[in-house]
């Protein structure tokens, strides 16, 4: 395939996606007092795996940790989940402001953006409990696109955060597991590879932050989870490059756990998370074999 040919489908594969228009949830609810710090619910549509309570599904947006994008544009995958028969809670936070002067946005909003990950995963099973009547917080899985999947595997591994952090935990999150969709999961892979115009060193705080922050923040450091986790990732997407799952699920192998890594034939970007695309039933099929 040729550079032009890629970028016109990867172009069109991005239109697919924001061209949709927004599902509105059918409530939201605030876990603190920012205004960035909401929940929206969606209550299942449908009846789906082997019956019971519906599971939750817990979904972080992506958008390189940067300011124009919010969880409206990953609302009609919310919707979609929630057409298969799931409770879905997708989750709102800080990311990162307007750049100064006009300039490019900023990636992220440190230490703000991972107190509201942890805050919101914290508060989901008591919210849920009251925003998804019928639903089973106990079958709780996550899943989160690009920089999102960076936020579910970091939430993940919250136990094995240096003991300093103020994020740590005593325990492994509650979570039947991990599907982590295009995942930022390796940063020194995507700071290398320059992913979403070097996202990760400003996500961190640039060249001092990155060093000091980095084992604070880079899931592939925070091994091995013992949360059932799988990675799906499209074979052609040219915004996190394929090598940067690769690159996570050979870390987790050597700490002697398994991730399953699903590669997926003449896919990009964006179709992991647009209803109308063949990947986004795959998703939920990953989902669902977790959560069932």
């Amino acid at each position: 395939m040729t550079d032009d040919v890629a970028a016109a489908r990867a172009a069109a594969e991005e239109e697919s996606l924001f061209s949709r228009p927004p599902v509105d949830p059918d409530t939201t609810a605030a876990y603190g007092d920012d205004p960035d710090q909401l929940i929206d619910f969606y209550v299942p549509r449908a009846t789906g795996g082997p019956g019971g309570p519906a599971p939750v599904v817990v979904v972080l947006h992506g958008g390189a940790w940067r300011a124009p994008y919010d969880r409206r544009h990953i609302s009609p995958f919310a919707g979609f989940l929630a057409r298969r028969g799931f409770a879905v809670a997708s989750v709102e936070y800080r990311h990162g402001a307007a750049g100064a002067g006009g300039g490019a946005p900023v990636a992220g909003r440190w230490p703000e953006t991972f107190d509201d990950v942890a805050a919101a995963l914290d508060a989901l099973p008591e919210l849920a409990r009251r925003h998804l009547p019928g639903a089973d917080p106990r079958r709780m899985v996550a899943t989160g696109h690009s920089a999102g999947g960076h936020l579910v595997l970091w939430a993940a591994a919250r136990h094995l955060l240096p003991a300093d952090a103020p994020w740590r935990t005593d325990r492994p999150a509650p979570l039947r597991g991990v599907v982590a969709l295009a995942p930022i999961a390796d940063f020194a892979v995507a700071d290398k590879l320059d992913v979403c115009g070097g996202a990760v060193r400003q996500l961190l705080g640039g060249d001092e932050g990155f060093v000091e922050r980095q084992p604070y923040a880079d899931p592939v450091l925070l091994l091995p989870t013992g949360i059932a986790t799988t990675v799906v990732q499209g074979r052609t997407d040219a915004d996190v490059p394929q090598a940067v799952a690769e690159s996570y699920a050979e870390a987790a192998a050597k700490a002697g756990e398994v991730v399953g890594l699903t590669l997926l034939e003449d896919v990009g970007h964006f179709p992991l998370i647009d209803p109308a695309a063949d990947a986004c039933a795959v998703v939920a099929e990953e989902i669902a074999q977790l959560a069932w």
